[in-house]
Formats: C-alpha cells, sequence, structure tokens
C-alpha cells in the first residue's frame, strides 16, 4: 500500500488525502526551528511511507493556536489516531476532550502536556528530558574534578519557558549538581530553543558576567551554536575558557564537539518514527500501548574517543 503525506499549512487552503482504509495518522509538529525537528518531521515522513500510513501532517509554526487547530482538523475529518508535539505543557484538555469524545486515541510526540483529566492522551513517545539533565550534571561534576576548581558559575540558557524540554532537563541538571558546593549557577534565562535567541543570551550574559562564566549549560544544540560566536567575539575561547553542555546531539553540534569548542553533547534522538507508526496501528487495532516509551539514549563528550562516531542523521 502506498503511504499519502500532505504536508499543511495553518494559512493555506487545505487539501484532504484520500482516506486509506487501513491507518490514517493526523500529525501536527510544533515548527522547523531546528535540525532537530526538521529531522523529526523527515523520520516520521519517512517510517509514515515505509509502514503504508497515510500521513495528514500540519506545521504548526510555533504557535499554541495552530496545533488546537490542526487537531480540531483531524478529528473532523476523522483521521484514526491523532499524534502531536505541544509546544508548551498547559491548556490541551479542551481540545483533546473533543478528540476523546470522538472516539479517536492521542499519542503525544517528544513533549509532554500537563493535564488533571484522565484518558486524554494514550501514549507519550519521547525521550526521558530529566535523565538528560542528569547526564549533563553527571559530566560537569567529573569534569570539575578534573579541573580542580573550588568555584564554578555556571549559567543555563533554557529552551522555551513551560515547555517540557525545559522543565525537565533543568529539573534534572539542577538536582544532580545541588549537593555539590563548588556549583553555583549565577543565572538562567529564555532561549526559546532558538538559535538567534541562543546567541542574544550569551551576549546579554557576557556583558553581565564576562570571563567570571566557567560553564554554559544549554538546552539545545542550536542555541549552543548561536552562543559559541558571541563567546568568541568577546575574545574567550569556548570549550576552554568555558566549559559548554548541550543537548540533542545532532551532526553540527558534534562537528564542533570533535573540534574541541564543545564539551559534551547529550543526546535527544528525533528518530522517533517506527515507534511512533508501531504505537498507532496497536491503538487502531484496538490494542493497549505503553503509557510512556523512551528511546536509549547516551552522551559524547571531551572524555571519548569520537573518531569512530558515525553520521547522525540529523
Amino acid at each position: 500500500m502506498t503511504a499519502v503525506v500532505m504536508m499543511l499549512s495553518s494559512c493555506a487552503a487545505k487539501e484532504e488525502p484520500p482516506h486509506d482504509p487501513e491507518l490514517l495518522l493526523g500529525f501536527s509538529q510544533l515548527g522547523t526551528e531546528s535540525a532537530w525537528r526538521s529531522g523529526n518531521s523527515a523520520d516520521i515522513e519517512k517510517k509514515a511511507e515505509e509502514n503504508g500510513v497515510s500521513l495528514m501532517l500540519e506545521n504548526a509554526n510555533r504557535k499554541q493556536e495552530n496545533q488546537i487547530a490542526a487537531i480540531r482538523r483531524f478529528i473532523a475529518y476523522q483521521v484514526d489516531v491523532i499524534a502531536f508535539s505541544p509546544i508548551v505543557e498547559e491548556g490541551w484538555d479542551n481540545v483533546l476532550l473533543e478528540a476523546k469524545e470522538a472516539g479517536i486515541p492521542v499519542v503525544l510526540v517528544d513533549r509532554d502536556i500537563s493535564t488533571d483529566k484522565e484518558g486524554l492522551i494514550s501514549c507519550h513517545i519521547g525521550a526521558d528530558f530529566y535523565q538528560e539533565g542528569v547526564m549533563a550534571g553527571e559530566y560537569l561534576l567529573r569534569k570539575a574534578d578534573r579541573l580542580k576548581k573550588d568555584k564554578l558559575h555556571i549559567v543555563e540558557i533554557t529552551g522555551t519557558e513551560d515547555s517540557t524540554p525545559m522543565r525537565q532537563r533543568q529539573a534534572g541538571f539542577m538536582d544532580t549538581i545541588s549537593g555539590d558546593e563548588r556549583m553555583e549557577v549565577i543565572e538562567s534565562v529564555n532561549g526559546d530553543f532558538l538559535k538567534s535567541r541562543g546567541a542574544e543570551c550569551m551576549r546579554y550574559l557576557l556583558e553581565k558576567y564576562g570571563e567570571d562564566i566557567d560553564v554554559v549549560y544549554s538546552h539545545n544544540d542550536e542555541m549552543t551554536l548561536g552562543a559559541l560566536p558571541e563567546i568568541e567575539k568577546a575574545g574567550l575561547t569556548p570549550g576552554d575558557d568555558m566549559v559548554i553542555i548541550s543537548i540533542d546531539g545532532g551532526q553540527e553540534a558534534i562537528d564542533v564537539l570533535k573540534r574541541g569548542r564543545i564539551n559534551c553533547v547529550v543526546e535527544c534522538t528525533p528518530m522517533l518514527g517506527q515507534e511512533l507508526m508501531d504505537t498507532a496501528k496497536k491503538l487502531k487495532a484496538g490494542e493497549s500501548v505503553e503509557a510512556v516509551i523512551h528511546p536509549k539514549e547516551k552522551y559524547f563528550s571531551d572524555e571519548m574517543d569520537l573518531s569512530g562516531l558515525g553520521p547522525r542523521g540529523y
């Protein structure tokens, strides 16, 4: 069977694909703000085609109202399963109650939501963001031992405010380093997971703290890659004068890690397409699914020989 893939825009005229009798999946992607996000969309499209799944894919352009509208279109079209990557955690109850009343199961991809209502979500497929923060913190503790410093001043560039990865990456990191008196987080600023905002945040932090910054903990590669040139413009060497810790593990960040300008990159794989297709098929068949599915992830750092690390694919 041939998969039908439709890319829909929230402001363009909508074309409806022919209804595949086996499985029609509606997926609302939150945006195209990073290589990670683009890789995630591409993997979902690829796996839909490989699995004979008809896919209605909408890009919300980082606006919650666009995602809510997309979910309502999926309900109206009577898709078999709805999946989406929520831009923030709150504000989904009403539209998800509509999906529940329509008998359409909903799967979260990548990010989570916050709700007191039961039965709105069938499954969450995505990284363990808290553990990513833990891995970042554990690396910093080991790095501090090697540096033999009595105090490390840390700045944090966080992801989108109130998003699941922002909250959990921060919590995992803070919980891990909080018992070590050498660690002092002097400021956290919101970089919104954007490269341009990463640069803006780093400029602000350098103007305020300058060479007092020992560590930059950034919640994603895009913000990290935006911050690095600002550090160099200030006459400092990232990876040497400042310890740089990033999350995602995209190709560009790994290349920079190999050159010594980033010290640690924690993996957050966007390759979630097969898990989504398998879960959607089970839900369509009325089978039970796991409430949470986490891919296995690791980290890469200046402690390792990375010469044999293959292409990342995103």
